[in-house]
């Protein structure tokens, strides 16, 4: 989407476990949009947060209505960033991509000018329009091109870690990764000395989209994580300043970080893997 100043309109999207959110997660957000609206040619209309659903199966995971009720907690005060729970309340894991895709057309359903009438299924008799609207529509049933006149740009906004992920075998699909930087692009946020660049250097499918791969280097270091939040609240240590206070409350009121909750999924194979496992013994069974 052209605004008035013919500025391209963005809408950064971050998904993640936020177990729990932190301060750092909510600079990602306020680094990529100085970074964006430096070059000229973007304006950042919005944020949104998606926290994993439990069925991601990684250790230490804590219920995803906990992390979501963080997330919204600690993104009361911003005008701009926004949280959403559709990703974290459904009943099985799904990519990265799809999530995008979701929000994608999410986007274009509320651009008149590019009405889902003609893509979404008429609604059935008696059902409610409530449920349509917050339905994930499968590609294959729905394209869209995410130049589409009038929808502002989704970009996939993360860490150099998640950017660094695309090389764990299994752990990704390279038809995904091709489609989130070809059709989306990614603004990933790096510190100095990070090898993000070449990384992207080593990576052909990469490579072949860097320009749609923006690296935003992280001045002002900040080393705060949620597993060295985790860590400290099971030692005892004060997490003051290091989360919103909102959130601190909300963890102390609720006990919600113990011994117990990080051995939680040890064991079990992330989600990602077993599928990827499953996909594995189906063509050995053709």
């Amino acid at each position: 989407m052209e605004n008035p100043d013919n500025k391209t309109e963005v809408v950064l999207l971050a998904c993640g476990s936020f177990n729990p959110i932190t301060n750092m997660h909510l600079r990602l957000f306020e680094l990529a949009k100085d970074y964006l609206h430096e070059t000229g040619k973007y304006n950042v209309i919005k944020g949104i947060i998606s926290p994993v659903g439990d069925a991601y199966k990684k250790k230490s995971l804590i219920s995803a209505s906990h992390r979501v009720t963080m997330a919204k907690l600690a993104t009361e005060s911003s005008d701009w960033v926004q949280v959403d729970d559709w990703e974290s309340s459904q009943n099985e894991w799904l990519e990265t991509l799809k999530v995008l895709r979701y929000h994608h057309q999410k986007l274009a359903s509320s651009t008149p000018a590019n009405s889902l009438q003609n893509a979404v299924p008429l609604i059935k008799p008696g059902r409610k329009r409530k449920q349509e609207a917050n339905r994930y529509i499968p590609a294959k049933k729905y394209q869209l091109s995410p130049e589409t006149k009038g929808v502002p740009q989704l970009k996939l906004l993360c860490g150099a870690d998640i950017l660094e992920s695309f090389g764990i075998p299994n752990l990704w699909k390279l038809e995904d990764i091709t489609e989130i930087v070809a059709n989306h692009g990614l603004v990933c946020i790096t510190r100095a000395g990070n090898n993000a660049q070449k990384f992207i250097y080593e990576s052909d499918t990469l490579w072949q989209h860097k320009n749609n791969i923006h690296l935003v280097e992280e001045w002002i270091t900040n080393d705060i994580s949620s597993t060295k939040i985790r860590r400290a609240l099971r030692r005892g240590q004060s997490i003051r300043y290091l989360v919103p206070d909102a959130v601190r409350a909300y963890i102390e009121k609720h006990n919600l970080y113990s011994p117990e909750s990080e051995d939680r999924n040890t064991g079990v194979i992330l989600a990602p893997l077993q599928k990827h496992a499953r996909g594995c013994k189906q063509e050995q069974t053709l």
